[in-house]
């Protein structure tokens, strides 16, 4: 009798052991692709009509821990500097690759990832108004306002990323990132800077810039083994 449990529990053990890897194995061989938008700027037009804009984004498994991602949108953002006001429209692209460095357990799949991409812009500014600096006078400062248009501008960057994903739902994600943006090109007229790139976002004195999103996005499985 003792021989005969323990036969049956060492069978149990195996068996067990063995549908446990055989679903790691299978978690590892699935490929999906996931498309997903960014929920933060629909929102913020709501509360802010002079900010508008749309974010699509995708990723697609290569390996276990390496994903294939984009970005595309497009961008309609006035802003309001010391002594002008401008309006900068156009599209944008960025392609890269995410590592998720998250070890997930059995069929979990979240993501805890850091990545790097190229991003793209074209678009165009308007000045639509400046406040001429009259320091030292008894006069008002004096507002103009030109409407001067810049287009068929455009510009290009580097971005460091990292975020998270959450499944919530089978196959339903919840996820948000933060990029680091340097920009390495751009065509600008030779009498107004780009102040605002879309999909960039603020460019500062450096150069440089710091983009969001927070996403919900599903995922489709192409490939189980």
């Amino acid at each position: 009798m003792l021989k005969y449990i323990t036969s049956l529990l060492l069978f149990c053990s195996i068996s067990i052991f063995g549908q446990v890897t055989d679903t790691i194995a299978k978690q590892h061989k699935t490929h999906a692709i996931r498309f997903g938008i960014d929920i933060s700027k629909p929102i913020i037009a709501i509360f802010n009509s002079k900010n508008s804009g749309l974010e699509l984004v995708a990723d697609y498994q290569i390996s276990k821990n390496i994903f294939a991602a984009v970005e595309f949108g497009f961008s309609d953002f006035t802003g309001n500097e010391d002594y002008l006001n401008y309006t900068s429209k156009g599209s944008y692209a960025k392609i890269g690759v995410n590592y998720n460095v998250y070890k997930n357990w059995l069929d979990m799949k979240n993501e805890i990832y850091f990545g790097i991409r190229y991003g793209y812009a074209t678009f165009s500014n308007t000045l639509n108004s400046y406040t001429i600096n009259q320091y030292g006078t008894y006069f008002n400062n004096q507002t103009v306002t030109p409407g001067t248009k810049f287009s068929n501008l455009n510009a290009g960057w580097l971005t460091l990323t990292t975020g998270i994903k959450v499944e919530v739902f089978n196959n339903l994600y919840l996820g948000t990132s933060v990029s680091l943006n340097k920009r390495i090109n751009s065509k600008e007229p030779s009498n107004f800077k780009n102040l605002y790139i879309p999909g960039f976002h603020r460019v500062f004195s450096n150069n440089a810039g710091i983009g969001f999103n927070y996403t919900i996005s599903y995922s489709i499985p192409l490939l189980k083994n």
